[in-house]
């Protein structure tokens, strides 16, 4: 597939920031749909110039300890959050729910803040993301106690039932990040904003490729 032009103060990781691991979910079925989403059509991270060059930053500070960042979704076409409004009108799936939403029923994810009908990630300068061992050949990912997009209490950040070292993990990824100008969530520990985001009215629909 022939990439397209980027609209201006936009950059592809894959070639701004090679060595930041990508694990785009909502491009293939590993999700909580359990079926590829709108408008991501290559296992790609897009975001704004400004919050590229901050991750940048991010990897860099990690590397001196032997770890990285792993994207899981970064710009949003407005298409796929139209996917997800429909998604919640669905039948259930009774085995992709016990995995990533097995308190919550689907309108209590959009009622609660889990899903958003205007997503910030659509305006280019937020991304989900968690740390990775990068001393070792596969990259783990270090536990953070629940993996990416389970919505329920578990995935706070200050969520008090988890292991000392997942507690220091969710920390380290808060403050480092924090300290590079992005903003957390506080319903999802790998959820962040940059803070002063260039387009903080804009919501875009070009498609990831």
């Amino acid at each position: 597939m022939t990439q397209t032009q980027l609209p201006t103060g936009f950059v592809r990781l894959s070639t701004y920031a090679p060595l930041i691991v990508r694990d785009m979910r909502y491009y293939g079925s590993n999700n909580f749909l359990g079926e590829p989403v709108d408008g991501y059509q290559q296992n790609e991270a897009i975001l704004t110039t400004a919050a590229a060059k901050a991750l940048v930053q991010v990897q860099t500070a990690l590397a001196e300890f032997g770890l990285g960042l792993k994207i899981f979704d970064a710009y949003r076409p407005q298409q796929a959050v139209n996917h997800f409004l429909r998604w919640e009108h669905l039948p259930e799936d009774h085995q992709i729910a016990e995995r990533f939403h097995p308190d919550l029923s689907k309108s209590e994810l959009f009622a609660q803040g889990y899903i958003a009908k205007r997503s910030s990630h659509t305006r280019g300068s937020t991304v989900d993301l968690s740390l990775v061992n990068l001393q070792h050949p596969s990259h783990p990912e270090l536990d953070m106690g629940t993996e990416f997009d389970f919505f329920g209490p578990a995935s706070a950040p200050n969520y008090p039932k988890l292991t000392p070292n997942q507690r220091a993990n969710r920390l380290l990824l808060k403050l480092v990040m924090e300290g590079y100008g992005f903003q957390g969530f506080n319903l999802e520990w790998w959820h962040f904003t940059l803070g002063h985001e260039p387009y903080p009215h804009q919501y875009f629909d070009f498609v990831v490729q």
